[in-house]
Parts: structure tokens; C-alpha cells; sequence
């Protein structure tokens, strides 16, 4: 074993009885490994605490001033807003981001999280849908930092900044009711912990509330993307309903397209209300009522919670929850 007590990928071969190869295939997230094999890797990397030399370990205790952070999709107006956030306080506080995308594939996100902690950052911001087991274990096993931006935590064990969007959800149904006894849930993947969980929980309260009985097949699922949304449209109409709370802008511009076609007028037969009030809602005719939530915010606070973790400072709270409200436009009368 080296002396100096900078571990390298030959110390973890030689202890796990494998070729450098075969770590190095381990390390880079190759499918092309024995499960046993891995597993065995796995437990040498984590017991000797190695990284690979992205930056040389023998720096590890000093900082890189270098923070990661961790976007689903980096195309998707919510979620570029919120890193607009991070990059403005890193920047104050002498930072340099290193963005990732995970294209919304849980195992390229395990192995982005993997490669920024072989860079040695000093600390993540991750955004996602949901928490993986897989990315749950990841966290676990590093002693980086991490800091969840409009990611909701289940489990309550990392500290987070969000809105209440369940509060969100049942604030849209209240306003919906008064005017509509059948109204539509358009949801991301029900898997997605802030869809099946959060958001669910929030409309049906919201129906419960008003005296409205909750029915399966007014409960839509969806991927987010426009196109989808505008595939949705004929199903939703023939549902019944006459009011839509959509889970994603992009989503709910084509729903909103999809009415049209199908010979709909927005907001005379059918009102919609979206959940990120990002650009989207202002491209679209009629332009998007949405929830309204400080998204900029979301991603500097995430950033100031993340710089005092890495200072060694407590924090005030470790679940920031940060004002929502509901901005009314075109498609609601």
C-alpha cells in the first residue's frame, strides 16, 4: 500500500484481486463487469476512500472552490432558471460550477454524480424529479455536501429548498372549484416523487376540500414534453372535465395547442392553470396561468445553504420551504 497515503486504481486492483481495467470499467459505470465483481470493487473503492484523479487526492484537503450541480434536463426552462440562481451566488462567493445533465436517465445520473465527485467538488446542488435508491446510496456513501434545488425529499434527509407544492396544487383546485366540478390532473411520471406524492396529495386534498369527488380518469400521466401534452388533449376532453391543473409548462402549451385543435376555446370551454410560470407561459395564445414561484430563488438559496455546509456553519432550517402564489392570464376567465 502507498505511504504517502495517496490511494491509487492499482491499490484498489490489488486489494480486490482484479486487473486496472476492470476498476477502471467499475469506476466509469460499464455494464460490461461481473455483479459480484463490481460489488467487490465497489467495497475496496469505498473502504479505501478512493477517488479517481480527477484532481490529485493529495489535494483533497485543500478546496477546489468548485461546486456541482446536477440538471434533469438542461433544455427545460425551469430548471436553466433555477441554475441561473446557483451560478449568481457561486459567483458571489468565489465558486466555479461544473453543470451536468442527467437527460432524465436514472443511470447517467448516477454516473454524473460519480464523475463530479472524481473531480473533487466541494459540494452538489442536485435537482431531479426523484430520488433514486441508487442515488440515495451514492449521496450516503460520499462525504460531499449535497443540497436538493425544487427537488422534493421524501425521506426528509438532505437539506432541501422548494415551495409547499402540495399547498400549490390545492390552492389551483379551490380556485377551479368555484367554477368547475370536474377538474383534470395532468401529471408528470405518477413514479416521480413530486407528482404521485406531493402533487397528488394536494389535489385530492383540494377536491376534499370543495365537496368533489376524486375520480381515476380524471388523473393524467405524462412525460414532460409538448408533444405529449398535445397528445393528451382528446383524452382529457373526453374525460369530461373543463379545467386542468398541468405539472410542467412545456406539457401544458400542448395540452393548451391540442384543445385548439380539437375545436376547444381557451378559456370559454376549458381553463388550464400551469405549475413553473417560466417563458413558456408567455409564448403561448392565450399566455399560461401558472403557479407562481420564485424559481431564481429556489436556486440561490439552494446555493447559500450549500456555501455554509461547505464553511462548516449551521444551517437555520434544513427544509426551506419559499412563498408560492398564483399568476392569472389568459387561460383562466
Amino acid at each position: 500500500m502507498n505511504t504517502d497515503d495517496t490511494i491509487t486504481i492499482y491499490d484498489v486492483a490489488r486489494e480486490a484481486g482484479v486487473s486496472m481495467a476492470t476498476v477502471s470499467r467499475v469506476v466509469n459505470g460499464n455494464k460490461n463487469v461481473k455483479e459480484n465483481t463490481r460489488k467487490k470493487v465497489l467495497e475496496v473503492i469505498e473502504r479505501l476512500d478512493y477517488r479517481p484523479n480527477a484532481v490529485a487526492r493529495g489535494l483533497a484537503s485543500k478546496k477546489t472552490t468548485t461546486v456541482g450541480v446536477v440538471i434533469p434536463n438542461i433544455a427545460n426552462a425551469y430548471f436553466s432558471n433555477l441554475a441561473k440562481g446557483i451560478d449568481d451566488i457561486a459567483t458571489m462567493y468565489k465558486y466555479n460550477i461544473v453543470l451536468a445533465s442527467s437527460d432524465e436517465d436514472d443511470d447517467k445520473e448516477v454516473n454524473v454524480v460519480n464523475t463530479l465527485f472524481a473531480k473533487q467538488v466541494d459540494g452538489i446542488i442536485f435537482m431531479g424529479h426523484h430520488l433514486t435508491e441508487k442515488i440515495r446510496a451514492e449521496f450516503s456513501r460520499s462525504r460531499t455536501p449535497i443540497v436538493l434545488a425544487g427537488t422534493v425529499d421524501l425521506e426528509h434527509q438532505l437539506p432541501s429548498v422548494n415551495i409547499d407544492n402540495a399547498k400549490a396544487v390545492e390552492d389551483v383546485v379551490d380556485l377551479f372549484a368555484k367554477s368547475h366540478d370536474k377538474i383534470a390532473l395532468v401529471s408528470g411520471p405518477l413514479i416521480d416523487d413530486i407528482n404521485g406524492q406531493v402533487r397528488f396529495a394536494g389535489y385530492k386534498a383540494g377536491l376534499k376540500k370543495n365537496k368533489l369527488p376524486f375520480k381515476e380518469g380524471l388523473v393524467f400521466e405524462a412525460n414532460y414534453r409538448y408533444q405529449e401534452g398535445f397528445d393528451l388533449a382528446q383524452r382529457v376532453i373526453n374525460s369530461g372535465a373543463t379545467a386542468a391543473f398541468v405539472a410542467e409548462d412545456e406539457l401544458a402549451a400542448g395540452l393548451l395547442n391540442g384543445l385548439f385543435a380539437a375545436g376547444k376555446k381557451v378559456p370559454e370551454d376549458f381553463e388550464i392553470i400551469t405549475s413553473n410560470d417560466s417563458a413558456i407561459t408567455q409564448f403561448t395564445r392565450p399566455n399560461l396561468s401558472s403557479i407562481s414561484q420564485p424559481v431564481y430563488d429556489l436556486g440561490a438559496v439552494g446555493m447559500r445553504m450549500l456555501t455554509k455546509i461547505m464553511n462548516k456553519e449551521e444551517l437555520d432550517e434544513k427544509e426551506i420551504i419559499l412563498n408560492h402564489g398564483i399568476t392569472k392570464r389568459g387561460s383562466t376567465k
